[in-house]
């Protein structure tokens, strides 16, 4: 079977923290989905950071690579980088780490498209956009 692999760049332009709540574990430990939805918090800081929100865009995919646990409680360090700019978006990625420890916990990436809610379509990536996203927070 085919594992995933993301290439992970070397800077990251922004960094944000959150706290492992209780529904975010299953089993004593981070449950899977509870990575991909602190992920998207973390997308929302970054945009936010940025002087965006997420009203023009949709989520393509996402990928994510385990490296380690997280448990109730654990303050999570979130390095994010855009990068793989085409036409329409980019991808994401998160380098996920323990904030105590500096232990890893995952590498992800979410690709993302600028979208026409008006129009009902993929639109071109603005200037802005892809100047901002690339820029320090």
């Amino acid at each position: 079977m085919a594992r995933v692999s993301i290439d992970m760049p070397e800077h990251y332009t922004f960094n944000t923290e959150l706290t492992v709540r209780v529904n975010d574990t299953n089993g004593g430990h981070m449950s899977n989905y509870a990575v991909l939805a602190l992920i998207n918090e973390a997308r929302l800081h970054f945009l936010a950071a940025h002087g965006y929100n997420e009203d023009h865009i949709i989520m393509t995919d996402s990928a994510i690579i385990y490296k380690g646990e997280g448990f109730y409680g654990d303050i999570l360090s979130f390095d994010i980088a855009a990068g793989d700019f085409n036409k329409y978006g980019c991808d994401i990625f998160y380098n996920i780490t323990n904030k105590k420890t500096g232990a890893a916990i995952a590498h992800a990436k979410t690709g993302l498209v600028y979208f026409d809610y008006q129009q009902q379509k993929v639109s071109a990536l603005p200037d802005d956009w892809r100047t901002a996203l690339t820029s320090n927070a």
